[in-house]
């Protein structure tokens, strides 16, 4: 529904209410933490207040133009179209959405569809960028900061303050992408965020391999410094892949495989959020801080595909996005 030119900031509006709901998450746990013995009770069933405000808001919720016009109700679709637009002047638009839905309806396979080597890029897409994300190492250090701080010498206390700063330090940082995204464009934010989350790592890899281990703790000046360095992390995760790693898998789509694109985008992001979720302690105890090496590499990797695979999308209406697979040097061979 979003109008090309702010369609980047209002999708990553999703990404900020994700991270203000994991920020009031963790404080509500660390508040009902306090309440012994049934405080885990409180915070368990607190939980049921975003799914009733996501029920109302279900049931208020306008169809999209896209939707309505896909189903046949092209007059509906219509005066959605100029009620959000705040004009009656979207013929061009309108005619582009009947356009792809008339394409979208001819297609009786999505999922089969997805596979044909024309929409090979946007399938390559879907996978590595949810996988990507995941392996910047974010949800290791979201999962398991209070284990993470406290393993390097931090209080049970500080150990939450902590995750709870790297919270609020995520939640933040996501509003310099909402207004950088569509004057800067997708590509520098990934390729620069991925820079300074390398560094990062590699600077938290380096104190923690020099200054601690079974023989020695870290001292408050290094700790205090390795808190800053993962908050510079988060913070450009924030601003980078935390956001655009759900934002260029929503726009890439034609109508015609955009369900089946983006029900793969998803299964493959809560596929490795499961597979690093439980793998994580286990790396840990084995590579120690070269964990952080690791993670590392594949944020060097993926900064290396963005710059080399992904055309820049801003601007681009949804509909005309196939033109820019077709001008691309690596994947204009196999969509022409």
């Amino acid at each position: 529904m979003a109008p090309t030119h702010l369609r980047g900031g209002l999708n990553m509006m999703f990404q900020l209410a994700t991270t203000l709901g994991i920020f009031t998450a963790n404080m509500i746990n660390f508040g009902t933490e306090k309440l012994r013995p049934w405080g885990w009770r409180l915070s368990l069933g607190l939980a049921a207040a975003p799914a009733i405000l996501m029920t109302i808001g279900g049931i208020l919720l306008p169809e999209t133009p896209n939707s309505l016009i896909e189903r046949g109700f092209q007059e509906k679709g219509k005066k959605v179209l100029e009620k959000i637009r705040g004009t009656s002047d979207v013929h061009a638009e309108l005619e582009d959405i009947i356009d792809a839905s008339e394409l979208a309806n001819s297609i009786e396979h999505p999922f089969r569809n997805i596979l044909e080597k024309r929409n090979r890029p946007q399938l390559v897409m879907a996978i590595f960028m949810p996988t990507f994300q995941i392996l910047t190492g974010i949800n290791s250090i979201l999962f398991y900061a209070p284990v993470l701080f406290q393993t390097i010498g931090f209080g049970g206390n500080a150990s939450l303050y902590s995750s709870a700063l790297t919270g609020a330090v995520l939640a933040s940082s996501t509003f310099i992408s909402i207004a950088t995204v569509d004057k800067w464009g997708r590509r520098a934010l990934l390729i620069s965020g991925g820079i300074q989350m390398v560094v990062c790592q590699v600077i938290v890899a380096i104190i923690l391999g020099l200054k601690f281990g079974s023989d020695k703790e870290l001292s408050k000046s290094y700790s205090i410094l390795v808190v800053v360095v993962i908050c510079l992390f988060v913070t450009a995760f924030g601003w980078s892949w935390g956001p655009l790693g759900w934002t260029v898998p929503s726009e890439i789509f034609p109508l015609e495989i955009r369900s089946a694109g983006q029900s793969i985008t998803v299964a493959v992001n809560l596929f490795f959020t499961f597979i690093i979720g439980q793998s994580f302690l286990s790396l840990l105890c084995t590579f120690k801080f070269g964990i952080f090496l690791f993670f590392a590499s594949w944020i060097t990797i993926m900064t290396i595909f963005v710059y080399f695979f992904l055309p820049e999308t801003k601007g681009v209406p949804i509909e005309e996005m196939i033109f820019l697979w077709k001008k691309h040097w690596f994947w204009k061979r196999l969509v022409l």
